[in-house]
């Protein structure tokens, strides 16, 4: 690679000098050029053998590592026969695990997301949702799913944070060193190196595609950083997150478009496309197009097709958090677009809206995702209740309950967050098949036979480690930041040994209520200063750039850190990023988490933490709404007792305090004549063997293939069947719906007269409905009465729903009747409706149709 530069007359040259290992040495380049070396403690005990001393400060990258392999240390390295029978054995488990083919006949899964967070060396990540979708490719990649992940390889990722003197947040921008990641440029049959168009205003703009190997699954990259793009558009990929509304959405179009045309000039033809969160949702679009113009469907038969193999997660619990635009913004880059998709307009918003008709209402992102996939899920049970509420405007004539809005609830992976010594532990007392099983309650059982003082010793021995790495790091931040030499020492000498130590670690958005532990300082201050029974908060997090209240909330931690009762007790660490938040999870005792009810959808630290026998401290919000039982952890009230948010602070705080005081610390130094807390040690036992195993990757996935992907599979591939046939069938009985529907009414209603009489609690009465069907078939409609309990002015709560059945077919007149005995005692409201019946509709929105008469 050679390129001139520039610079006051001074011409230099650039040239990249590859390393090159000796040949025996060449299986470390070959597993470090595949990022599952980085879930496989072998293969990390290896690379970090090379050069311990180097190994933290290069990122824990091994590719970096090897790059500054001098000749010396690699004869070292041939000569030294432990090493190379590590080498040895490492490597073959790597051939053997990349060799195992997917099962035949399995689905093929395009999984599409702005971020991923995998590793610290490859910097595709901001926070959970890129290392939930991280951990999504290993888990894949362990299961051997026929998958492929789809996103954008940013130039600069996110920010890197540093925090001034003063407490202020700074935004670093450091490029990444493409070299140092395990990727490689995907070529096309003739050699040259894949690249893929999409069209903006007034131009072309190109994207290379880079293949970053995630174990067996093959991530692809797109970047727009090249010589055939204007600076504007090489900027597109520079930032994760970074820039206008604008900015945003050209990064949008190249995932969604860009992605989908990445995918086939690959050929990979995906049974099924996973959107995880609004910001690929063009992908729906491009697919759309794709059948229009190679497969010559109209544009209702392709949105079928389309809609038959997608899927769309939704990670945010408030309609602020989705993604939108303004028409002025789309049509200045979508509107030749949406003439490829023979749309209107007019049709085109709609997309993208709750009100068709409302020119004023932006273009939602997730509506349009809701539009164009036929599954939908939240990421926790809860998050999926308010997921139901969030999108029921959009189903009028729906109750929320009703809505096709399912949810998977996150998990973790396994391998990359548990501590190896968990680990070893787990497989003794478990067995070995765990592993391979980990959904299995039943094979976690054994961990309640692990003996007290073997659990303490290997939470000791993580939280030493936490503790030597907090130091370590807080020596070097205080003195860059140009602490005093006195001060840096206070805090360093003030760090207990032997405290309880309690973790919060996350974003830091206004939301997560980082301020609540200090409502009282006071109180805090006698908590944290109790000699005999020591506390200290360890807390590490970053702002986004824009979030000025986020970032207030991390200066007023640090200078509340800097004060003498905190110094070494209160602390706060820079530069949050994955391995920080492994050794986190694995070394603290209380994970702690005060999230605004109900804003945490789902929350994935805390699971980490659980694996590692940490406690969960939380609001019963998100994930922790399902996995609190009171024998693994503390919680906070799921509902709010006020509605003045200032109140319910006070109130939490308040209950924090006490509980700590009252149970979690009294609990945690009740021990014996070994220093070993029997009753914590359970509390211990309880989270990992009933709690972890519920919140693996593993299970998650399982929940994805049973809930959404075998349907999604089965349904798509039958209408790609006899060059779509049954999504033709299907888009001219909508049609022929659409046109109808409007004349479809009541003719007649015989029911009990239930304005002036009463029923008794288990007697039955009949009801008769006749309709006037406007030329459609009578089994292709449906009647059903409905009980609601009347929760408020506004809120409906749905109780019962009883079918009609169709007893008389014939002619234009349809007739549905039913015996209805609704067991139930109080007062109800109800009603009759009308819907849409066919047997290949997935679920009742999936038309969107509704009459109540």
């Amino acid at each position: 690679m050679v390129e001139h530069l520039n610079d006051g007359g001074v011409k230099l040259k650039r040239i990249f000098i590859e390393s090159r290992l000796p040949e025996e040495l060449e299986p470390l380049q070959e597993m470090a050029n595949n990022l599952c070396w980085s879930w496989s403690n072998d293969a990390t005990e290896l690379f970090k053998q090379i050069s311990p001393e180097q190994w933290e400060a290069l990122n824990y990258n091994p590719i970096a590592i090897l790059d500054q392999l001098s000749m010396d240390r690699a004869q070292e390295l041939l000569k030294d026969k432990a090493f190379m029978s590590l080498m040895t054995k490492a490597h073959t488990s790597f051939k053997k695990y990349l060799a195992e083919e997917p099962k035949a006949g399995s689905p093929k899964i395009a999984y599409f997301s702005m971020e991923f967070g995998l590793h610290i060396s490859a910097r595709l990540y901001s926070g959970g949702l890129g290392v939930l979708a991280g951990d999504f490719l290993k888990e894949a990649s362990d299961e051997n799913v026929n998958m492929a992940g789809i996103g954008l390889l940013y130039r600069y990722g996110y920010f890197e944070q540093s925090i001034s003197l003063y407490g202020d947040q700074v935004n670093n921008y450091a490029p990444q060193e493409y070299t140092k990641m395990p990727m490689h440029p995907v070529r096309d049959k003739n050699g040259e190196w894949l690249k893929i168009v999409i069209d903006l205003p007034g131009r072309q703009v190109f994207a290379k595609v880079w293949e970053l190997p995630v174990g067996r699954i093959p991530l692809y990259l797109l970047d727009t950083d090249l010589n055939e793009n204007n600076w504007e558009d090489r900027s597109i990929t520079h930032h994760l997150y970074g820039g206008d509304k604008e900015h945003r959405l050209k990064q949008e179009i190249l995932l969604g478009i860009g992605g989908t045309r990445a995918l086939e000039a690959l050929g990979f033809d995906a049974d099924i496309y996973h959107c995880n969160e609004g910001h690929a949702a063009f992908m729906t679009l491009e697919r759309t197009r794709g059948l229009i113009r190679n497969h010559h469907l109209n544009y209702q038969q392709a949105t079928e097709v389309v809609r038959s193999s997608s899927l769309f997660t939704t990670h945010t619990p408030v309609p602020a958090g989705h993604d939108y635009f303004t028409e002025d913004l789309l049509r200045k880059y979508l509107s030749e677009y949406c003439h490829q998709l023979s749309l209107t307009w007019h049709d085109f918003m709609a997309l993208g809206r709750i009100d068709a008709h409302n020119n004023d209402e932006p273009f939602s992102m997730s509506h349009l995702a809701i539009h164009l996939c036929q599954e939908v899920n939240g990421v926790s049970e809860l998050h999926g209740l308010v997921s139901q509420q969030m999108f029921k405007p959009m189903f009028p004539g729906y109750n929320h309950q009703e809505l096709h809005v399912s949810f998977v609830t996150n998990g973790v992976h396994y391998p990359t967050w548990i501590a190896n010594e968990w680990h070893k532990l787990y497989v003794e007392f478990c067995g070995e098949k765990f592993i391979k099983d980990q959904s299995n309650l039943k094979l976690w059982e054994g961990i309640q036979k692990i003996p007290a003082a073997r659990i303490m010793e290997i939470r000791k021995k993580l939280k030493t480690r936490l503790l030597h790495y907090v130091k370590d790091k807080l020596k070097s931040e205080l003195t860059r930041r140009g602490e005093k030499p006195g001060s840096i020492f206070e805090v360093l000498n003030n760090i207990p040994e032997n405290a309880l130590v309690i973790g919060f670690a996350r974003r830091f958005a206004t939301y997560k209520r980082a301020h609540l532990l200090f409502q009282n300082l006071e109180r805090l201050a006698q908590m944290v200063g109790d000699k005999q029974r020591p506390v200290m908060f360890i807390f590490a997090g970053k702002a986004h750039p824009a979030d000025h209240p986020g970032q207030k909330l991390i200066k007023d931690i640090v200078n509340i850190s800097k004060r003498p009762e905190f110094a070494g007790k209160i602390l706060f660490l820079e530069g949050y990023n994955m391995e920080m938040a492994r050794l986190l999870v694995q070394g603290v005792d209380i994970w702690l988490n005060t999230p605004t009810r109900p804003l945490e959808a789902s929350g994935t630290s805390g699971m980490k933490a659980a694996m590692n026998g940490v406690m969960n401290f939380s609001v019963l919000d998100g994930w922790w709404a399902e996995g609190y039982r009171a024998d693994s952890g503390w919680a906070l009230p799921l509902e709010n007792t006020y509605d003045d948010p200032i109140l319910q602070d006070e109130l939490d705080a308040e209950t924090l305090y006490n509980t700590f005081e009252e149970d979690i610390i009294p609990t945690y130094y009740k021990q014996n004549a070994e220093g070993i807390s029997e009753e914590w040690v359970q509390y211990v036992r309880n989270i990992i063997a009933k709690v972890a195993p519920l919140f693996t990757m593993k299970r998650m996935m399982d929940d994805y293939f049973s809930r959404f992907y075998n349907k999604l599979a089965k349904r798509g591939g039958q209408f790609k069947k006899d060059q779509f046939k049954d999504a033709k069938v299907m888009a001219d009985w909508k049609k022929l719906m659409l046109q109808r529907w409007a004349g479809i009414h009541l003719v007649d209603r015989d029911i009990f007269d239930t304005d002036n009489y009463s029923l008794t609690l288990g007697e039955s009465f009949n009801v008769g409905v006749k309709v006037y069907c406007n030329g459609v078939k009578a089994e292709n409609l449906g009647v059903e009465i409905l009980f609601f309990k009347r929760k408020s002015e506004t809120e409906l709560e749905l109780r019962s729903t009883f079918p009609l059945e169709l007893t008389d077919g014939k002619g234009d007149i349809a007739t549905f009747s039913s015996e209805i005995n609704p067991q139930m005692s109080g007062v109800y409201e109800y009603g009759f409706r009308l819907y849409p019946k066919h047997e290949n509709l997935p679920h009742r929105q999936d038309l969107g149709l509704i009459k109540w008469l």
